[in-house]
């Protein structure tokens, strides 16, 4: 349980253990509702990156919301002298943007880290709180910083 007294339902560690061991999903954007990280949306395998940022971003009311996403990320991988093949990296996303309640972003904030805790086995994680952060390759940029050549 985080310092925010924040606690994780059963349905988030089988939803991660689905996209992580079964590959099941392409991602998972959760949301803190009742004193509850709780499972918003799955993404199916076939859904992109774009899909998951307008998964990721929604709105509460007129304000910018925070929320919480894993992703299984598929790319190229090409390490010199050797043949190019597809690596996947699961990354912890914690999305919470400038523009929204302070309140909102405490919350989401100190709570982080019952997922990190949680979610065993992510490659990379990530705090985000402006659009250039969760660009497709400000994050690409991230998960290959992580390989060998």
């Amino acid at each position: 349980m985080a310092m925010s007294g924040v606690k994780l339902t059963e349905n988030c560690m089988t939803v991660y253990n689905e996209i992580q061991k079964g590959k099941k999903h392409r991602y998972a954007i959760f949301v803190i509702k009742n004193g509850e990280i709780d499972v918003e949306k799955l993404g199916e395998k076939e859904n992109n990156y774009e899909q998951f940022l307008g998964d990721l971003q929604q709105k509460d009311g007129a304000k910018d919301d925070c929320r919480y996403g894993v992703y299984d990320y598929e790319y190229k991988f090409a390490p010199e002298g050797a043949d190019a093949q597809f690596k996947s990296k699961i990354f912890l996303l914690c999305w919470c943007p400038d523009s929204s309640a302070i309140k909102k972003k405490m919350l989401y904030s100190s709570s982080f880290d019952t997922l990190k805790r949680a979610f065993v086995g992510v490659h990379k994680v990530i705090q985000a709180n402006g659009q250039d952060e969760v660009e497709q390759s400000a994050v690409e940029e991230v998960l290959r910083a992580t390989d060998r050549n």
